[in-house]
């Protein structure tokens, strides 16, 4: 099959006459059944991104599908979500490749550092929002639109071309996907994005998503949040938070969350560790920050990362995790980051005393 392009510059020309969620269907005609996969502890965007592909590849072809997960899910919020909406789940290293099977990739690109999947797995289509540099080579077709805030309203327009009924699950997952990727502020989103929260909202289950927003959260949570407090310095306008037992790679974007509403910040960028490898999450409140480029150059060949204008992710893996490799991993990473933002080098200032910390112990 000649590659498809839904944006210029990928692996087409963009100037197709039929719409996009048909040129997806049609290249799906003559598979036997179809594997949605994403990136590693898939989030809602990725989730509600498989849940509306499935729809739409049930409902329009009557072919079978399978949504998988690569790795755990365990932020609260995502077990909530797939809890609550009933998904099944296959842990992707249990897929068996067969003839005739298509894969799509959604809210990720191939070989970024983010999957665990074979990578000779027969993909034909990738379906993303992010910047991050994909080997989108050979691919089938292809539609990355960077300018857009989530997957899910990507897919979202795909069901809106197709004028499907859109089951109340469904558009409670897509929502509160798209939520989830255009919380914060300053807003990255697109007026494609706005298009679908509109077009979602009155089909959506305002319980279930009043809920999944709402979830529990467990005893850990609260312990990671005051590590990350005690351990967070700032440099100038940025502040870093370092904890070196994250309970879930999760907590990390929650973490730099959390701390980016301090006021006087523009950058706020946590880096925990879990398992083997240190997670990092960035934000950034200055216009045209290009946050996913910055986190790239600054990890270079230590690790993965990407993101967007203002929000960006990666992973470094780490040889050992004794207490000196970790101070000297960290005294790199703070020495890269201040010379990517033009931070002169100085001694960071605890966003918490060390006096305030004893005297609430002793408290």
């Amino acid at each position: 099959m000649a590659p498809q392009s839904a944006e210029p510059g990928l692996n087409g020309n963009g100037k197709h006459t039929t719409r996009r969620s048909d040129r997806f269907l049609e290249g799906l005609r003559d598979a036997a059944s179809v594997t949605l996969v994403s990136h590693v502890h898939p989030d809602p965007d990725s989730l509600g991104s498989m849940m509306g592909l499935a729809h739409l590849i049930e409902t329009r072809l009557e072919k079978p599908t399978l949504m998988t997960r690569d790795g755990l899910i365990s932020r609260a919020e995502n077990r909530a979500m797939v809890e609550l909406l009933n998904l099944e789940l296959c842990p992707v290293e249990r897929v068996s490749w067969h003839g005739g099977e298509a894969v799509v990739m959604v809210d990720s690109q191939p070989n970024t550092g983010r999957h665990t999947f074979d990578p000779t797995a027969p993909l034909y289509a990738v379906i993303d929002h992010h910047d991050t540099p994909g080997d989108l080579e050979g691919v089938p077709f292809v539609d990355v639109r960077h300018t857009l805030g989530a997957t899910c309203s990507l897919v979202t327009s795909y069901l809106m071309e197709q004028a499907l009924d859109i089951p109340p699950c469904l558009a409670t997952g897509l929502l509160y996907g798209i939520e989830t990727e255009l919380s914060g502020y300053p807003r990255e989103a697109s007026n494609l994005d706005d298009q679908a929260l509109i077009f979602l909202y009155p089909r959506a289950d305002k319980d279930l998503l009043a809920r999944i927003r709402n979830a529990r959260l467990p005893q850990s949570h609260f312990g990671c949040i005051l590590q990350a407090l005690q351990s967070s310095f700032i440099y100038d306008r940025l502040i870093i938070s370092w904890v070196n037992d994250l309970p879930q790679p999760e907590l990390a974007a929650e973490v730099v969350d959390f701390l980016f509403r301090f006021e006087e910040i523009d950058w706020a960028v946590c880096a925990g560790v879990y398992q083997d490898k240190l997670i990092l999450s960035v934000r950034a409140a200055v216009e045209g920050a290009r946050a996913g480029e910055m986190l790239r150059m600054v990890v270079g060949k230590l690790g993965r990362a990407g993101g967007h204008d203002r929000r960006a992710g990666g992973t470094i893996y780490l040889p050992s995790t004794s207490t000196s490799a970790l101070e000297q991993i960290q005294g790199e990473l703070r020495r890269r980051l201040l010379r990517a933002l033009n931070i002169d080098e100085c001694r960071g200032q605890r966003l918490v005393s060390r006096r305030e910390m004893l005297q609430n112990i002793q408290a």
